[in-house]
């Protein structure tokens, strides 16, 4: 005996073909009753594995900065979560994903398509491996999406305007401890969140070195920067306006957060540089432009800039060996260059 349903709800011609299906079952060896119960189960984990629930669950388990985890919940909940939220994350599929890309795309918004693609990748290699899906449909649209212009960082590399650059800051009438970021940037060069998140703890000044551990890098791998006689010199003064607590750089309104991120923008504006000619994320391409013209080794710059090598060998190797003897040199000659523009001599340092 087999309960059909409810009588007029399931009328007798439904009831005569759920019947025959189920003498079917029992055909071929099955009890109808075993496979409804499993037909249902499979139908409450779908429900419980939607994308929304999914990519949530992904959330919660991610160990990064809250910027990161902000950006991740605003993209995921703002752009895929209303288009796809509700469908079982088993069931999506490249044209389902696509669908919703592109209402992202034809808002005139690439860049930020190209990123919920990214991010809904994770979560689809999240739930691979929990075992709440067999695939990852973002594979499949690779260049299907429009791809964003490539935006290059303002920055100064003309010697003469660097040198105007630094005798500006050096004349900086703000806040001391953002006139020291501002003077510190060009001789480091590292991404303007790596300068301001800085701690006492990462610096060896008497070994002139800068150890910025992996969960703060872009890349998360640990760096070394070594530090030029200048830039030992402005640590120096600054430890003894916030060295006796955690933070480098700390934030005017209190000493346990770093700066704000806009701080050092903001104050290349105060000293009348656009956003079109200056950022704090341009010392990054003065140092590689000027260093790369000056004849040092593309690797050591590289390096020293911590980006990531494509060839999966030679990123092994630079890893590696570093070329740490060579960028020691190299940062010290590029403070001492830099000094000869602020004072605006005719001096070249080449390697």
């Amino acid at each position: 005996m087999l309960s059909l349903g409810r009588y007029p709800e399931i009328s007798l011609k439904k009831a005569r073909e759920l019947r025959d299906q189920n003498r079917g079952l029992l055909t071929e060896g099955r009890d109808p009753s075993r496979a409804r119960q499993e037909e249902s189960a499979a139908s409450r984990v779908a429900s419980d594995n939607t994308f929304r629930t999914v990519a949530r669950e992904w959330m919660k388990r991610q160990q990064v900065s809250k910027t990161t985890a902000d950006k991740n919940r605003w993209l995921l909940e703002k752009y895929a979560i209303p288009e796809i939220g509700a469908i079982p994350i088993a069931e999506i599929g490249p044209r389902e994903l696509l669908r919703a890309l592109r209402k992202v795309e034809a808002s005139g918004k690439l860049e930020t398509a190209q990123r919920v693609r990214v991010k809904c990748g994770q979560v689809f290699r999240y739930a691979i491996i929990e075992g709440k899906a067999d695939t990852d449909p973002t594979q499949a649209l690779r260049g299907a999406l429009k791809q964003p212009a490539v935006r290059h960082h303002a920055t100064i590399t003309e010697p003469k305007k660097i040198g105007a650059l630094l005798r500006a800051i050096d004349g900086f009438d703000g806040h001391a401890v953002t006139q020291a970021a501002l003077r510190l940037a060009p001789l480091v060069f590292v991404r303007p969140g790596e300068l301001r998140k800085a701690e006492w703890n990462e610096f060896d000044l008497e070994g002139s070195e800068w150890r910025i551990p992996a969960h703060r890098m872009k890349m998360k791998a640990a760096h070394l920067v070594p530090l030029s006689q200048q830039a030992v010199e402005i640590l120096g003064e600054l430890k003894r306006l916030t060295g006796a607590g955690r933070l480098v750089f700390p934030s005017i309104r209190t000493l346990t957060r770093p700066m704000s991120e806009n701080t050092v923008n903001a104050a290349l504006r105060r000293l009348g540089y656009t956003k079109n000619e200056m950022t704090g994320h341009g010392f990054r391409a003065m140092a590689s432009s000027r260093l790369n013209e000056m004849g040092w080794s593309p690797d050591a710059i590289e390096r020293q800039l911590a980006h990531a090598e494509s060839n999966k060998v030679r990123a092994a190797y630079t890893h590696a060996a570093e070329y740490l003897k060579e960028r020691r040199a190299m940062m010290q000659a590029w403070a001492d260059y830099l000094d000869s523009l602020r004072a605006d001599d005719e001096v070249v340092a080449f390697n």
